[in-house]
């Protein structure tokens, strides 16, 4: 249903489609991942009660950012998507989107997040410049570093600070235990994307935690998965969040030996799936917060 809606608003320009997939709106998955951490953030800054001008503004920035992100990585792996199996049809690397046309959808797409982000107030504002900056330096990491993925779970986790400014204007410490759950939670995600890529990446040359970790991969994104979920447990008692909430970390953890076991065989495809089926750890510890407060 949602590609279809996609697919019928982009009939009234022949060039709308490549735009849809160069921001990714036709793979929502990344959305979801950015969105469920940012609300739950929101949830417990705002103790049940987030203001709705806050959840719409930081809705509405996720799928902007993300969107952004996508761009701007793709203008970063122009020249190494065309060789990798899975992306060499991406607009950029096949043509159909020039580099310049890309440059101006990014700046588009960051002036109207910055207009959201004015809605709010002035540390929320300030954070928002160290999102821009871990966002645009993502993309060129995995030239540099075997870990881009702790880069992109930064970038995936700067919301969480900016729903805590947004709601009571300061960040606590224990909010920080949200984050580094988040960035541990998305490393071992990403992992798994990298996993799908991992032939072609040895190939050209380009760096993951995927390779770095080698034979040893699933294992190490068990420990990952297990550390991001005692973060929470950590920010829960810290929180004074209840068994709602701890039943979603359940469920999360439930995810998270599935996906262990669905890449047994390291299979691309596999891989994939593992990456994708994490949104449901990410709605489950969501619904745990939403129910916690419901319930309290």
């Amino acid at each position: 249903m949602y590609l279809k809606l996609l697919h019928s608003s982009t009939r009234l320009h022949p060039r709308a489609w490549d735009f849809v997939q160069l921001t990714r709106l036709d793979k929502p998955i990344g959305i979801l991942l950015l969105l469920w951490p940012t609300l739950m953030a929101l949830w417990i800054a705002g103790k049940g009660a987030p203001s709705v001008a806050n959840v719409v503004i930081f809705s509405l920035g996720v799928i902007l950012m993300r969107s952004a992100g996508c761009v701007i990585n793709d203008f970063a792996d122009r020249n190494f998507d065309g060789h990798v199996q899975r992306t060499r049809e991406r607009p950029l690397a096949s043509g159909r989107v020039s580099p310049r046309e890309a440059a101006i959808a990014f700046a588009a797409l960051v002036a109207v997040s910055f207009v959201l982000v004015l809605l709010t107030n002035l540390p929320t504002i300030l954070l928002s410049f160290g999102a821009l900056a871990i966002a645009a330096l993502y993309p060129f990491m995995k030239r540099y570093t075997y870990y881009p993925q702790v880069v992109l779970g930064a970038a995936f986790s700067w919301g969480i600070p900016m729903a805590f400014t947004a709601e009571t204007g300061s960040v606590p410490a224990e909010a920080w235990l949200l984050f580094c759950f988040n960035v541990l939670w998305t490393v071992a995600y990403d992992t798994y994307y990298a996993m799908a890529d991992r032939e072609d990446d040895l190939k050209i040359g380009v760096k993951s935690t995927a390779i770095l970790f080698g034979d040893a991969d699933r294992a190490i994104i068990a420990i990952l998965q297990g550390l991001a979920l005692f973060c929470l447990v950590l920010a829960a008692a810290r929180f004074e969040l209840g068994f709602p909430f701890y039943f979603g970390l359940l469920l999360a953890a439930g995810c998270f030996v599935w996906q262990n076991r669905l890449s047994a065989t390291r299979d691309r495809q596999l891989c994939f799936a593992a990456f994708l089926h994490n949104h449901w750890a990410g709605l489950a510890i969501f619904a745990g917060t939403v129910l916690h407060y419901l319930l309290a």
